[in-house]
C-alpha cells in the first residue's frame, strides 16, 4: 500500500505526510506501542489529534519508529514500503 496523489505521483511532502499518517495508524493499533509513543514523544492524545497536519508531530511519529528498529521494520512491512521510505518521509517532513 504505497501512498500517492491522484495521478499516482503526489508531491514529496504530500507522500511523506500520507506515509506518516499510515505509520501513525499502525502505531496506534497496539495499545502498549501507542502508550510508548506518547511517553517517549511527550505528546498527549489531544496534541496528536491536533497535529495530524503538522510536519513536526508526524515527524515525531516517524522518529519514534526510527528509534526502535524492530517496530520500524514491522511497520514498513505492514504498510508495504521499505523501512528507508519511512526514514525519507521523516526527513521530508523536516524532522
Amino acid at each position: 500500500m504505497r501512498p500517492h496523489g491522484e495521478n499516482g505521483k503526489g508531491g514529496a511532502g504530500e507522500q511523506a505526510q500520507t506515509l506518516a499518517l499510515m505509520a501513525l495508524g499502525w502505531t496506534l493499533s497496539d495499545g502498549a506501542r501507542a502508550d510508548r509513543l506518547l511517553a517517549l514523544t511527550g505528546l498527549d492524545s489531544q496534541a496528536l489529534r491536533d497535529g495530524l497536519d503538522n510536519g513536526a508531530v508526524l515527524g515525531a511519529v516517524l522518529g519514534f519508529l526510527a528509534d526502535h528498529e524492530p517496530d520500524l521494520i514491522v511497520c514498513a512491512a505492514e504498510l508495504g514500503v521499505d523501512p528507508a521510505d519511512l526514514i525519507a518521509a521523516r526527513r521530508a517532513l523536516g524532522a
